[in-house]
């Protein structure tokens, strides 16, 4: 059971470096657009920023800490078990 969840935490971790990834990228992108004179959606990532972006950058954060907790603890129980 604990496996099954640590890998499901693991898996969601991956996907959600993956969107906050792609997020800064179309970021990037967009000021430079901007800059540019060329619209590339930088008002789109804005209205995106508060109710997508925010919470996967919260949730990436909270599930590092709580995946390294969990590891740091089943690595503990198992030397002493020894």
């Amino acid at each position: 059971m604990k496996d099954k969840l640590i890998n499901w935490l693991d898996t969601f971790l991956v996907v959600n470096v993956f969107l906050v990834i792609a997020g800064f990228f179309w970021f990037a992108i967009a000021v430079i657009g901007r800059y540019s004179g060329v619209a590339l959606g930088l008002d789109i990532w804005h209205r995106l920023w508060e109710p997508v972006f925010t919470p996967a950058i919260g949730l990436l954060m909270g599930g590092a800490i709580l995946s390294g907790i969990i590891k740091q603890i089943t690595k503990r129980l198992n030397s002493q078990k020894f």
